[in-house]
């Protein structure tokens, strides 16, 4: 028993041994790697580069933190990757093995969150260690499973895929509203669909000139959603009518400008295919049908408006230059 007793007394002396000459050998390590040779500043040059490499340090810290979660407790090891780097900027392998390291933060930190972000809410998620396996194959071009072409072309339609049922499960129901919305608008008696499934209703009928494609408009407007929720209007935009060319806006809005003539007001129910389609503008999510109540006021034809304007003055000057001239009052000499 007293024999086992110190075969463990021993084992345990020479494990405190073995630990105490290891912090000695570390510290010792420690202090051969922090004897460092002073510097030595001889000439003004000296003085430049010495004070320019401290410059090139100003907000450092917070970057490595922002860009590569590096703790400024770990600063020792980032000052050891710093000069083995620098010290060996000819070595093609270091430089590949640095190239690694920057890329593999790149993939882990931005990357492979956004993929995670893309495929949130779809049918299929990413498996992070397959995703970086996948990575290292294609560079050691292992084609067990696919080609190189093949992965890119079965990630490209699986990304679609994906993006559609995505679309489908958050915005579907905001089509279908909309389509219904629309399937009973129609009905009314007061409301005129067209090939393109716009549907108007005339408020205000005008009678003045019928704008071109290319002709800049001017408008007062107000745009809603199939459910009642206000989402823009011109009198959000100042006092002035809005202003832009009728073929530079949405397809229901282009469609509906070139039937109305000057100062009618009309109502306009759009379906998603004419307005914005399956683009998310904020309030305005996927796949919504919009009404819109648009005023008319005029057509801004500004090259008309000089040419009238210089028609004026042309005609002024000549009314000037034919106008009779006015007879010198007779001067009488003094007797």
């Amino acid at each position: 028993m007293k024999r086992i007793v110190f075969v463990a007394l021993a084992i345990m002396a020479s494990a405190s041994f073995g630990t105490i000459a290891a912090k000695k050998k570390d510290k010792k390590q420690a202090d051969k790697t922090e004897q460092v040779a002073p510097v030595v500043l001889v000439s003004s040059s000296d003085t430049l580069s010495y004070v320019t490499g401290k410059s090139l340090t100003n907000g450092l810290l917070p970057y490595l933190k922002q860009s590569f979660d590096v703790d400024t407790a770990n600063i020792a090891d980032f000052i050891r990757g710093f000069e083995e780097m620098m010290n060996g900027t000819n070595d093609s392998r270091l430089r590949a093995y640095a190239a690694g390291l920057s890329v593999a933060q790149q993939v882990s930190g931005r990357m492979l969150p956004n993929i995670r972000t893309q495929y949130t809410d779809t049918p299929d998620s990413v498996v992070e260690q397959l995703v970086y396996r996948g990575f290292v194959d294609a560079l050691k071009n292992d084609t067990t499973h696919f080609s190189q072409t093949e992965a890119e072309t079965i990630a490209r339609n699986k990304s679609e895929w994906n993006k559609k049922a995505k679309e489908e499960k958050l915005y579907g129901p905001n089509r279908d509203a909309g389509r219904q919305f629309l399937a009973e608008n129609a009905k009314k008696d007061s409301v005129v669909v067209l090939p393109s499934g716009l549907q108007y209703k005339v408020l205000v009928k005008g009678e003045g000139e019928v704008p071109q494609r290319t002709d800049k408009v001017l408008v007062n407007y107000e745009g809603k959603l199939v459910d009642g929720t206000v989402f823009d209007s011109s009198s959000k935009h100042g006092s002035k009518p809005a202003s832009f060319r009728a073929d530079q806006v949405i397809k229901g809005w282009t469609e509906a400008l070139t039937m109305m003539p000057v100062g009618s007001k009309w109502q306009l129910f759009i379906p998603y295919e004419l307005a914005y389609a399956e683009r998310n503008m904020g309030t305005i999510k996927p796949f919504s049908a919009l009404i819109f109540t648009v005023e008319l006021v005029g057509i801004d034809k500004p090259q008309q408006a000089e040419a009238e304007k210089k028609d004026d003055t042309g005609k002024k000057a000549a009314d000037l230059k034919s106008a009779p001239k006015a007879k010198k009052p007779a001067v009488r000499r003094k007797k």
